[in-house]
């Protein structure tokens, strides 16, 4: 999560492969699982197209943290070869 970033609270369901996968990723980075789940889905997103959001849809600040988003994503596939 961005720091700052609104929050919304929603119903999710897990398998139990991926949860403890999600659970375990979260312990190792110091994050909750909430916060490690909505960075990954961010990343996700952006890696796979959806694109940051503009700032006439949520915000300035929003779209700011998009873009940082869209930066750390395009760094990770880099990393990744």
């Amino acid at each position: 999560m961005v720091v700052g970033m609104a929050t919304k609270k929603v119903t999710v369901s897990f398998d139990a492969v991926a949860l403890a996968l999600a659970e375990r990723a979260a312990a190792r980075e110091g994050l909750s699982v909430s916060a490690w789940v909505s960075r990954a889905a961010r990343r996700e997103a952006v890696r796979t197209g959806a694109g940051p959001v503009v700032a006439a849809d949520r915000g300035l600040p929003d779209a700011l943290a998009d873009e940082a988003e869209l930066h750390a994503a395009e760094e990770d596939m880099r990393a990744a070869g």
